[in-house]
């Protein structure tokens, strides 16, 4: 079961979309917060697989309370659920640590299969959240910290652009699963990012995808 915290200031929302997941055989409700104080205790003290948060709540709102959870417990998965699509929300949510971004427009079925795929590893990004970060990540590019990733780096940093998972990698290059992994972790040392999200959108940003 994939245990989840759902932290939502409207009570209507959370009954309708924790019903939805609770009727799924994989996925289980654990508990819910209406504010962001209250999303982070308890996902401190259940450390549940993956956390719901939307974006605008009392005492404490989710970028904040993305960043409490991350700073103390880094491998917190955090899906952003939200009505906003504003580019002060969006990139961040993203920079906080959430790593899928979804709106409370999408289906109930959409969210959970968000669930299952950020759970296993991947990021789920709206296309229309996907479009505003690559506008705004073309901006205003900063340190080109790519400048440090070797010629292997950049190619699977190329296919992480392209949604490819690590033993999508592997095959493709002819390498090994851990081999990938080690790149990886080179990659998002390289270019100071938390995670594999933060580092498309950092290829994105400075004009690295062809």
């Amino acid at each position: 079961m994939i245990r989840v915290l759902f932290a939502d200031d409207h009570e209507m929302v959370r009954i309708g979309v924790s019903t939805y997941l609770s009727s799924q055989s994989d996925i289980d409700v654990i508990a819910e917060a209406d504010d962001g104080d209250d999303a982070v205790k308890l996902a401190l003290e259940l450390k549940p697989d993956i956390i719901l948060m939307d974006l605008v709540m009392k005492k404490m709102d989710g970028i904040e309370a993305t960043k409490e959870i991350i700073n103390t417990w880094p491998k917190a998965k955090i899906i952003i659920v939200t009505s906003f699509l504003d580019d002060e929300k969006v990139y961040p949510a993203l920079q906080a640590g959430a790593v899928s971004y979804m709106l409370k427009t999408s289906k109930a079925s959409d969210i959970a299969e968000a669930i299952r795929k950020t759970y296993n590893g991947h990021s789920t990004l709206e296309p229309e959240v996907t479009e505003k970060i690559m506008l705004k990540m073309r901006e205003k590019p900063d340190k080109k910290l790519h400048e440090q990733l070797t010629n292997r780096e950049k190619e699977i940093l190329m296919l992480m652009t392209e949604g490819k998972t690590n033993q999508d990698i592997a095959d493709q290059l002819f390498i090994t699963l851990k081999t990938v992994k080690v790149h990886v972790s080179s990659i998002l040392g390289k270019l100071e990012v938390q995670d594999r999200t933060q580092a498309v959108i950092y290829a994105f940003k400075h004009d690295l995808v062809h």
